[in-house]
């Protein structure tokens, strides 16, 4: 069984004008939402064994929240440049060539592809990742390779404004 949490960065700031896109942080909101999603995920049991990110500065620094919670340095968080603003083919590679060995994975990256993606996996249904928001379905897997092409199931769906988790 192989476990795929889907997350969008949380909330970014968009105080420099002119600023390039894949340079934006995280703004005050998102600073806080980041950190309180990690652990509320993490004391829901919800074991995560590898982070991916795309490397924009908003997603990874997410990711890094994420990582902190789970004890994991921020250099062993895997950096896809592919996920910046990656459509629904592109999240089916990166997850395809992910380590067997990894049971549980988090992907963080960007809408609108974010949200294609996850309206892909299984009948539930999402009209927009909000920021931070986790999208996650289970595969009953072996290898990462056959993730595109498997029956997913949905498992949960959490945001930082929802109360906790629908599942």
């Amino acid at each position: 069984m192989k476990k795929l949490l889907i997350i969008r960065h949380a909330k970014s700031s968009w105080a420099i004008p002119g600023q390039d896109d894949f340079d934006r942080p995280l703004n005050d909101r998102g600073h806080r939402d980041a950190p309180a999603m990690a652990e509320r995920i993490h004391k829901k049991n919800v074991e995560i064994d590898a982070f991916v990110s795309s490397p924009a500065n908003r997603a990874f620094t997410t990711a890094q929240y994420f990582a902190k919670e789970y004890r994991t340095k921020k250099d062993a968080i895997a950096q896809h440049r592919e996920l910046y603003h990656a459509m629904p083919g592109t999240f089916f590679e990166v997850i395809g060539k992910l380590d067997d060995r990894d049971k549980t994975v988090a992907v963080f990256s960007h809408n609108p592809g974010i949200t294609a993606f996850a309206n892909l996996l299984t009948e539930a249904r999402i009209d927009d990742m909000p920021t931070c928001a986790i999208f996650a379905v289970k595969a009953d897997i072996k290898h990462w390779k056959d993730f595109k092409d498997a029956k997913k199931e949905f498992w949960f769906f959490d945001y930082p404004k929802s109360e906790g988790a629908e599942q």
